[in-house]
Parts: structure tokens; sequence; C-alpha cells
């Protein structure tokens, strides 16, 4: 009955934006903790941003810091990942994902729902 389902990616240059977004459904979204998770060809899923269930704590990979941020509106049972500065690097399959937990989480076993995922290309 939980479904997430990621938007906004897309092809974009170096030094280019992109706001992604991810819409919940069939839970109590402000519960539960968020996490953006990327899995670039041949690597692994890695998680890049998460945020507690109020918004009120995020935290970052050391590799994306500075350059996304993460945020949510609980009223509208959404979460964004507002990426600036992209590099060729940030190119993956970007994921959202929900536990079970209220606080944030850091390990991928401890997400229990995630989207189909959204393609992020960055240009050279």
């Amino acid at each position: 009955q939980v479904q997430l389902v990621e938007s906004g990616g897309g092809l974009v240059q170096a030094g280019g934006s992109l706001r992604l977004s991810c819409a919940a459904s069939g839970h109590t979204f402000s519960s539960f903790a968020v996490g953006w998770f990327r899995q670039a060809p041949g690597k692994e899923r890695e998680l890049a941003a998460s945020i507690s269930g109020s918004g009120r704590t995020t935290g970052y990979a050391d590799s994306v810091k500075g350059r996304f941020t993460i945020s949510r509106d609980n009223a509208k049972n959404t979460v964004y990942l507002q990426m600036n500065s992209l590099k060729p690097e940030d190119t993956a399959v970007y994921y959202c994902a929900t536990t079970k937990y209220g606080t944030m989480r850091t390990d991928l076993y401890q997400y229990d729902y995630w989207g189909q995922g959204t393609q992020v290309t960055v240009s050279s």
C-alpha cells in the first residue's frame, strides 16, 4: 500500500541544477525518515541525503555536502532533493526510500519502501 514515486531526473550539464521529488502515499508520511539513495553503474547503492520525519534534521554524504539539499513538505507528502553544482560523478539512478523510524538511518537495510528510481545524467 505504501508507494513512493520519484520524478525530476534528466540530463543536465556539469554545474547545472535539478530538483528531484518523491511523492508518497499509503502511510503516515510525517512519521518516517526518508533517504535519497543513488546508484551509479557498477557501483553499490549509497545514501546521498536523509531527513527525519519532522524535517528538522538532515544528513549528507561528504560527496554531496554543500551542493545538495534535502527537504520535505509533509502537508504535500513529498520529499525533495535540490541538487546544485552537479558533477559528472553525480550521474546515477536516484531512489527515495522510507524507514519505519522517525529518526534518520544510514544503512540500506533500514529502509523498507523504495521508489522506482529516476535517472540523473550529468554531462561534462
